[in-house]
């Protein structure tokens, strides 16, 4: 009997992974993954400034998709299938511990990605798995016999008879390229996870300052997170503002990064509230200066910018603050807005929204509808969630589904 050829377009996580799972499932196939550049698991290797944040300590599937912005309804049931709680056992039985920090980002003890990449390879190798570097795909034609023939960029012209798409979400990518000669809708990829330009004097020398919890809204696209807001020396990051370019890629996006960022340094509290707490201080400490110290525990040196925002003497007294320069500091604490003319991105990270649309795809299996023997995995497809991890985990997951199924398991 003729061993089952398996073709991987894609040399990342959700690429080897799914080779792994091939050759767990059926050791006698015959798999090859294909990486156009000299560098597999790139990604992998510089994720969570190199120490790799692998998944996230989430192991409720219901919980676990309202960390994904597109792709949740889809990937539940993928998840009841590989799950974090999987991928931890998966790589702790190959010898690589890993530990979850407070906010439940998992990284391997060793805080090196190296650890991942190698364990990675090493279980590749000893599988017999073929990767080839520098060698992508050009072109794939599918024959009458449901053979697969794919053109390489080094001349050479191979078969399979199931081929995996996990070329990733670069929108100058092969894998959309194949995707649509094979008749699939792509959603167009626009970045998500991306931090904000901002140059306000609010926040000008402010690089490093945290605020823990915040509010940061666009109001001209209904769009609104809360948690920890971070000033960078070109603006605004942080898990607040993170959440906010995912769930808001698209609305972001169409406004060219363009627009008025609402920030509330105390969401506790609303205008009226802020208003009533000040003017209970200005009672309390007549005596203090208005600049030196504030009733929510904000960092003093943002403070320090809020106050003549608003209109005030930071070394006047709060006995001489009347009510109109004090409901102007209730707004600069609840609703100050800031303008937003540009974006970065997150540290060395690119995840995209946009890919294969994914009513075309089988999330029990990551084939095809269209063409039987197709398989797509990662971020080729139209899935992306926040920051911490969870973008990992799709990977993991699809990639599993797609080598298990592609190699005749269920």
């Amino acid at each position: 009997m003729t061993s089952r050829r398996i073709s991987i377009i894609g040399g990342g996580a959700a690429g080897f992974f799914a080779a792994l799972a091939a050759a767990e499932t059926d050791p006698s196939a015959a798999i090859r993954l294909y990486e156009a550049t000299a560098h597999p698991l790139a990604k992998v290797r510089i994720s969570g400034g190199g120490r790799c944040n692998i998944t996230h300590a989430c192991f409720e599937p219901r919980e676990l998709i309202r960390a994904y912005p597109r792709g949740a309804r889809e990937l539940l049931g993928a998840f009841t299938r590989w799950q974090p709680r999987d991928t931890v056992a998966w790589f702790e039985s190959r010898g690589v511990a890993l530990k979850a920090e407070d906010d439940g980002r998992m990284f391997p003890v060793t805080d090196d990605s190296a650890t991942i990449v190698d364990c990675l390879r090493r279980s590749a190798s000893e599988a017999r798995i073929e990767v080839r570097t520098t060698c992508g795909v050009k072109s794939v034609r599918r024959n009458s016999p449901g053979i697969f023939e794919l053109d390489l960029t080094d001349g050479r012209r191979e078969e399979c008879d199931a081929l995996l798409v996990a070329s990733g979400g670069n929108r100058s990518n092969a894998g959309f390229t194949i995707a649509r000669e094979f008749g699939h809708a792509i959603e167009a990829p626009v970045p998500s996870l991306f931090t904000v330009h901002c140059d306000d004097p609010r926040l000008r020398d402010l690089a490093g300052l945290s605020v823990e919890e915040a509010e940061v809204a666009v109001p001209a696209a209904k769009l609104s997170q809360r948690g920890p807001v971070l000033v960078t020396h070109w603006g605004l990051s942080g898990p607040a503002v993170l959440k906010l370019s995912a769930w808001g890629a698209r609305a972001l996006h169409d406004l060219d990064y363009r627009f008025a960022l609402r920030i509330n340094w105390a969401p506790a509290s609303r205008p009226d509230d802020t208003f009533a707490l000040l003017a209970a201080w200005r009672t309390e400490h007549p005596r203090r200066q208005a600049g030196t110290a504030n009733p929510f525990g904000l960092p003093s040196r943002l403070w320090e910018r809020l106050i003549p925002a608003a209109g005030l003497d930071p070394a006047a007294t709060w006995s001489g603050v009347a009510n109109g320069p004090l409901r102007a500091l209730a707004m600069q604490v609840n609703g100050g807005d800031f303008a937003v003319v540009g974006k970065s991105l997150f540290k060395d990270e690119f995840v995209t929204c946009g890919g294969v649309r994914l009513s075309e795809v089988d999330f029990r299996t990551m084939e095809s509808r269209l063409v039987p023997g197709l398989h797509f995995a990662g971020e080729v497809l139209d899935v992306d969630g926040v920051t911490g991890g969870f973008n990992f985990q799709a990977a993991w997951t699809t990639g599993w589904l797609a080598g298990r199924a592609m190699a005749g398991g269920r």
